[in-house]
This record gives C-alpha cells, structure tokens and sequence, in this order.
C-alpha cells in the first residue's frame, strides 16, 4: 500500500465510527522501488493530500527522512521537494502490516501491498 493511497482512506463505515481518519500504520514488511518521477502528477496531487497525515505516516514506517513537516510555498517549481515527495508517495510501500482505526482500534491487513477495508455483517 502506497502512502498515497493511505493518506485517502477512512474507517467511517465502521460502525460508531464517526471520522475514522487518518488510519494508524503498523507496518511488518515496507518496501522502497524505483519509480518514474512524474513532477506534474506530484504536483497537482499535492492540493489534494492531508500533508499532515502523510507526513505522520511516513515518519511512523521510518521514511520521513528530509520531507518537509509542511508543504513549502512555490512546490510546483521546486523539483527538489517534488522528488522528495515522490518518493513517500510513491516509491515507498507497506508490503505486510495494519491500518488501525483511531477510533475503534479496529485492524484492517495489509497483506502483499494491499489493505483489506472490508467490514463484517455486525461492524456496518
């Protein structure tokens, strides 16, 4: 699971769960893979992240390393900060682990790269 993905999903479903974000990461197994550098998509996915919560997310799988705790002014222009971002969002994946709900403390898996939301017929 990219933090990319992470930084949209929600346990809101759940039921009593009012917010349900962001998800704790308890990660087993995170993997780091080479991949492109698209500076536009970065760009234009940056408005739509919770930088917050990607950072928090990064720095609890240890991959935070020099990311900014806040998105800089003039990012767009900034391929230095785009790569960096790229690389959290992108090439940096929990391959085994949980996401835990901050309400519940209910666990989802993640089990090879991709997390398991599905709720049982008594959590909806």
């Amino acid at each position: 699971m990219k933090l990319l993905t992470h930084n949209m999903l929600t346990s809101k479903c759940l039921k009593g769960v009012n917010v349900g974000y962001p998800l704790g990461i308890l990660a087993k197994d995170v993997k780091v893979s080479e991949v492109d550098f698209n500076p536009e998509f970065v760009s234009r996915i940056i408005p739509k992240l919770d930088w917050n919560v990607l950072w928090n997310a990064a720095d609890s799988i240890g991959h935070s390393g020099e990311l900014p705790k806040a998105v800089i002014s003039d990012y767009e222009n900034n391929q230095e900060f785009l790569k960096k971002a790229h690389h959290v969002l992108m090439e940096v994946e929990v391959i085994n682990g949980e996401l835990i709900c901050p309400e519940s403390g209910r666990k989802f898996p993640i089990s090879d790269g991709i997390p398991n939301m599905l709720l049982n017929e008594d959590e909806v």
